[in-house]
Order: C-alpha cells, then sequence, then structure tokens
C-alpha cells in the first residue's frame, strides 16, 4: 500500500553539530545560528533588511526516553549588505535552547506547509541516528551545515519505518484514500475488534508465505494492520469528537483527556499484541516448536521459549538448545527488562522494530549477551558497524531450526 512520499511532509533539510559558541549563544542573547548558501534553496533569499519570520516548532531530544516541544518562531535574514551576503537563523529563547549543549545534532527542517521544525538531539542519541537515516546525511556530520532537498533519491516512500520517525517528531502522517480498507472494516460495525481478529484481517489482505521471506512477511503485516487501525481509529475518534464534550456546566475538560488518553493507550498496547500474533504465526507456519508466555524463574514470562517449558523444566536438557526471543516494538530503555527472563539462557535474543538505536545502547546490549533481531529491511537504518552484528527474522529461524536438528 502507498503510503505516500517524505516530499509530502517536507522541501529542505539543515544539519550540523553545535559549536561551543553556539551552544554558548542558546543561553545568551544571540540566539542565531549562521546559515550557508545552500540552504537558500528551501529558506527563501531574503534581501538585506528584510526578514522572513517562519511559525517554528523546536523540539529536544535527550536521552531514550527524553523529550520536550515548544512552539515559536524562527527568523531567516540577510545580515549583509551587497556585494558580500552572510545568512542567519535566528530563533527565541525556549526551554528546547537551554537544553542545547556542545556537540548535539541541530536539525533545521522546513516543512511544506511553511512552518518549520527546529531539533535538537543528543549526541549518540538514537534519535539522532533516526534523524540522519531519515533526511539522507552520513553518521558523521561536522559544525557547518550540511543540506538536503527532499526530492529524488532523498525522497522516501512513507513505509512503517518512516511513519514511525514522523510520529516521533509529532506529524500525523496522511493515510492515502484506500477505500478498499473500508470495505474490510465495515464487519466491525464502527467498533474496534481484539487485536487477534485485525490480525487475521491483516494477514487475510497481505496473502503472503513467511516460509519464503519472514522479514518481509512480518514488516508487511505489521504495515498493513497499522493501516487498517489508524483508519477505523479515525472513524470512531471523528464520531466522538463530533458528539462533544460539553455537559450542562460546561465544558467536559476531564472526560477530554481521559479520552485523548485512551486513544494513545490503545495505539501503544495494540501495537506489541499485533508484533507478537504475526510472530507466531510465522513459527507455525515455518513449523518451529515454541511456547509464547511461558513461566519461568521468578514467574518471569518470556514472549516466546524454544522449544518449551517442558523442556526447559527438564534438567537433564541441555541449555545450549534452549532459546528464548523477547518482543519489543520499541526499546527505550526497557530492553533491560529480557535480561531478568529465563535464567538457564544465557544468550537472549530480542526483536524490535525501533530503527536506529544508538550505538552505545547496541553495544551495552553485546555486553549483556543480548542479541538484537530486526526485520531485515530495518538494519539500514543502523551504522554499517552495527549492521554486521544484527539478526533478521530469518537468521533468527535459522538459528533456532538448527539447534532443533541436534
Amino acid at each position: 500500500m502507498n503510503g505516500g512520499f517524505l516530499s509530502q511532509y517536507f522541501a529542505g533539510v539543515a544539519v550540523k553539530r553545535l559549536s561551543a559558541v553556539e551552544a554558548d549563544a542558546t543561553k545568551s542573547h544571540q540566539h542565531e545560528y549562521n546559515g550557508i548558501t545552500a540552504m537558500k534553496a528551501f529558506m527563501g533569499e531574503p534581501a538585506y533588511g528584510v526578514k522572513n519570520t517562519f511559525p517554528a516548532r523546536f523540539i529536544w531530544f535527550g536521552g531514550e526516553n527524553e523529550g520536550i516541544t515548544e512552539e515559536a518562531f524562527a527568523t531567516w535574514y540577510q545580515s549583509r549588505k551587497l556585494p558580500r551576503s552572510e545568512y542567519r537563523l535566528y530563533f527565541p529563547t525556549t526551554p528546547v535552547s537551554e537544553l542545547a549543549d556542545i556537540g548535539d545534532l541541530l536539525v533545521v527542517a522546513r516543512q511544506t506547509d511553511g512552518n518549520m521544525l527546529i531539533i535538537i538531539a543528543r549526541a549518540g542519541s538514537t534519535v539522532e541516528n533516526q534523524l540522519l537515516w531519515l533526511f539522507g546525511f552520513s553518521y558523521i556530520v561536522g559544525q557547518t551545515f550540511e543540506t538536503q532537498q527532499i526530492e529524488g533519491t532523498r525522497d522516501l516512500q512513507v513505509d512503517y519505518v518512516v511513519r514511525y520517525i514522523l510520529e516521533e517528531l509529532g506529524i500525523e502522517p496522511e493515510e492515502p484514500d484506500t477505500p478498499q480498507l473500508d470495505q474490510h472494516l465495515e464487519q466491525f460495525g464502527g467498533a474496534f475488534p481484539s487485536t487477534a481478529v485485525f490480525s487475521a484481517l491483516a494477514r487475510a489482505i497481505v496473502n503472503i508465505a513467511p516460509q519464503d521471506d519472514p522479514d518481509a512477511a512480518l514488516v508487511n503485516l505489521m504495515d498493513t494492520e497499522e493501516r487498517l487501525f489508524l483508519r477505523l481509529e479515525r472513524h470512531i475518534v471523528a464520531k466522538r469528537l463530533d458528539q462533544g464534550f460539553m455537559t450542562a456546566d460546561g465544558a467536559d475538560v476531564e472526560s477530554f483527556f481521559q479520552f485523548s488518553l485512551s486513544v494513545q493507550n490503545r495505539r501503544k498496547s495494540r501495537v506489541g499484541h499485533a508484533l507478537e500474533n504475526h510472530l507466531a504465526w510465522i513459527f507455525d507456519s515455518i513449523g518451529l516448536r515454541y511456547q509464547r508466555g511461558a513461566e519461568t524463574e521468578n514467574r518471569k514470562k518470556p514472549d516466546f521459549l524454544f522449544p518449551g517449558k517442558t523442556e526447559y523444566d527438564l534438567p537433564s536438557f541441555p541449555a545450549t538448545s534452549l532459546s528464548m526471543l523477547g518482543v519489543k516494538s520499541t526499546c527505550k530503555d526497557r530492553w533491560r527488562q529480557v535480561l531478568a527472563e529465563a535464567n538457564r539462557i544465557q544468550r537472549k535474543h530480542l526483536l524490535t522494530l525501533e530503527p536506529g538505536i544508538s550505538t552505545n545502547q547496541t553495544n551495552e546490549m553485546k555486553a549483556s549477551e543480548l542479541q538484537l533481531v530486526l526485520p531485515a529491511s530495518l538494519h539500514r537504518t543502523y551504522t554499517p558497524e552495527q549492521q554486521g552484528w544484527l539478526f533478521s527474522v530469518r537468521d533468527f529461524v535459522a538459528m533456532i531450526k538448527e539447534k532443533e536438528r541436534r
């Protein structure tokens, strides 16, 4: 299914690392970044004395779970009289600018609606990796702006990975007009079915054989179910908004907040269940032996235990023939939870759909004997050094099959 392209959202992007002067400036009264000539292609070319001011959303990403957003403005102007030229980007004091530090990644993005995104990401963070991959920059960035216009080879199709990063930036990707999806959703009568039912519908639509390519099967199934869910959610939320949140005493703010929170919670919990559902179907189709949610020590329950609890509880069964797979749609800092599951298994495996996890995080995983598993198409969002270590779904399946043959 075609989900559109990145050029629907961005006209051009510039990135650099904050220098000592610029990082200090965010805490003083200067509030400017020096631009470069190449930025004129998407920022415009104002004459001396003319200031182009844009609505701007400032975002700061710190560690794996830190982030703040502030609405403000940014001004692009020419600070020198001809024949000289020097373009600068002025910004006001915000909580985002006050958190900037030397070496952090600065992203200046001009959106197609005329607004701007100004993002500061902590050096070495997962979000930094994701932004550099999304906008087509190398992982080596200096203190001078580099630019990309979002066109041609950089105009990525909005697939599962791109949509994930856009949502992290607070951008809700537009869904294409796909009336055929509505035909499938009519059977639910405007209400959410169980995740198992939704997952089964996605598999019926995709009609793919996981034995041939388990990696592509998993991504296609998750992408299809995501689109089905978002389309049904749009209908249900629109209907609730039409009803309004008014009472005889005025606006029912509490009910509105509760409804908004329920929407967000449903999204988060559904993705994890869907991922497990589709993995179980893939393992069943391939004929792997496993048990889902089997209890091990200290009442811990690995998402998948291979070949099963009976073998795990049998002291004479070799520990080297046992495997476990934790499943988390996004890792953040939660990957450490997997380390406490299934004590008999020394080398554990974790499958995620999170793109571009930081090198610091993956190095910690290696040191903890945790092997990261991702669909093959997500490997491209990692550095070349990381890619050589990652497992694909096919790699994991091959490992389990090899253990079954022993």
